[in-house]
């Protein structure tokens, strides 16, 4: 039964610490939920960034990508994203290797990439041709009801001195106090200082490991981007240590490039970007140095320990998202399963532990999973006639059935994260792909082979050619 005072009624007041993807979920469900059970709820975002502004200011730091499984999910609760919001004009992706390049298409029809900026552009956008993905999540909650309030929160105190359920949050962003929060929800990611208020309370919160990214902006305009780099997002599976995945994502006149990996530092940057199978992508011409924007954000390798209290629960990135992709999907998932739990569970501890936290369980248990399978993909970029092997049995594939394409199905789902690790790896376990992935190996292991020009099978969008030589 819950108590009284730990649940949520007509009047109770909610403090959103974030007004990302995670915050906006939370207080758009929360407050669609308690709307039909006729529960009046205030709900308060406090984010201090600007969606509509280019550069630093209105960008969350993320590569921008959403799978269609979760723009499906989406579609299913009734929020369907404009055009103006996801570029559909990502129908394929290449992989690039030292072996070979070849194109792989969308293994079923309703499988496809969608790109988004997670503000309106980079520094230095000449024209707004994109609304930014956050600034309509924002939106939507706003339209539920939720206000913003754009300052910085700086000081969190509770009534009795620590969270509890007698006692509730105080914020401090501005020069006052707010008034008393019945429920303090955290969103901030895993870069934002806001997430360490809790530190210096009473809490058994323990924040995620992190490792530290790299994605940079670069402006070619839209023609030569569509000859250069086509309908494709480009992946790289290259013998490089501690980068464990690589993508130049077209979007609209701007590419961006993502490095995910152990701590990526300058040094590996300029290694990827110097590598020739990265400067065929390219126009001639082109230099590394003439970037638009930058950042090197950090992202999760574990999740939070008891990421909920009396009061207070943290959702996305500060609790526990993804391993390396579908961060935007785990933050819809916990945002929703918060919410759910708060509105119709309650906000102790207890009732977060017993409903909240087995959405977050999920996810991490299949995390482990995902730790084996880049564990074989490390494997498999070490070793020449492993990735030979991979090349060729993708380049057979595309001429088949897209129904039987199960290394391309593999490594899409990989890639773009539209299905979690479990069903991954089950899927390697069947016998018609060993056999299929041990033939090539064993070909790759008594023929040599030269690739295609990189260049034209970054432009022309064919699947690569093998030949022995």
């Amino acid at each position: 039964m819950v108590q009284q005072d730990l649940q949520l009624n007509d009047g109770s007041r909610v403090a959103v610490i974030g007004g990302g993807p995670a915050g906006s979920f939370f207080s758009f469900f929360l407050l669609d939920i308690a709307r039909r059970i006729d529960l009046d709820i205030h709900v308060d975002i406090y984010e201090p960034r600007d969606f509509s502004r280019p550069g630093p200011i209105g960008c969350n730091m993320c590569g921008g990508i959403i799978s269609e499984s979760l723009v499906q999910m989406l579609a299913a609760e009734g929020l369907i994203l404009p055009l103006t919001v996801v570029q559909r004009g990502i129908d394929s992706y290449t992989l690039h290797m030292d072996v070979g390049s070849v194109r792989i298409d969308t293994p079923v029809a309703e499988k496809r990439i969608a790109a988004v900026t997670r503000g309106p552009g980079p520094r230095d956008l000449k024209e707004i041709k994109w609304d930014s993905f956050d600034g309509y999540l924002q939106k939507l909650a706003m339209e539920m009801g939720a206000c913003v309030i754009n300052k910085r929160v700086r000081e969190i105190t509770w009534e009795d001195g620590a969270p509890s359920g007698a006692g509730r949050p105080w914020l401090r962003a501005g020069k006052d106090f707010s008034d008393a929060y019945d429920l303090l929800v955290f969103a901030t990611g895993v870069n934002a200082a806001a997430q360490n208020l809790l530190r210096n309370l009473d809490t058994a919160y323990e924040s995620p490991q992190t490792t530290k990214t790299f994605i940079q902006e670069y402006f070619l305009g839209e023609k030569v981007i569509a000859e250069a780099l086509g309908s494709s997002m480009h992946v790289f599976l290259l013998d490089i240590p501690r980068l464990e995945f690589a993508a130049i994502i077209p979007k609209g006149d701007y590419v961006t490039v993502c490095l995910l990996g152990e701590d990526v530092d300058q040094e590996l940057v300029n290694e990827f970007l110097n590598t020739p199978e990265v400067k065929a992508c390219f126009p001639p011409g082109w230099s590394p140095e003439g970037k638009s924007c930058c950042c090197s954000p950090r992202i999760n390798v574990t999740g939070a320990r008891h990421p909920y209290g009396d009061r207070f629960v943290f959702v996305g990135d500060c609790g526990v998202t993804r391993l390396y992709k579908d961060g935007i999907g785990a933050a819809y998932r916990t945002a929703k399963a918060a919410a759910t739990t708060a509105v119709l569970q309650g906000i102790s501890a207890e009732s977060f532990a017993e409903h909240y936290y087995p959405a977050c369980r999920r996810i991490e248990n299949d995390n482990l999973i995902g730790r084996f399978v880049f564990f074989v993909t490390g494997q498999i970029q070490r070793r020449r006639f492993t990735r030979r092997a991979v090349l060729r049995m993708t380049e057979h594939e595309q001429t088949a059935d897209p129904r039987t394409r199960q290394m391309s199905m593999v490594l899409w789902d990989t890639f773009t994260g539209s299905a979690p690790y479990k069903e991954i790896l089950l899927r390697t376990f069947g016998p018609r792909f060993i056999a299929q992935l041990l033939g090539n190996i064993a070909i790759s292991l008594t023929t040599r082979q030269r690739p295609e020009s990189y260049a034209n099978e970054a432009q022309g969008g064919q699947s690569a050619v093998i030949k022995e030589r």
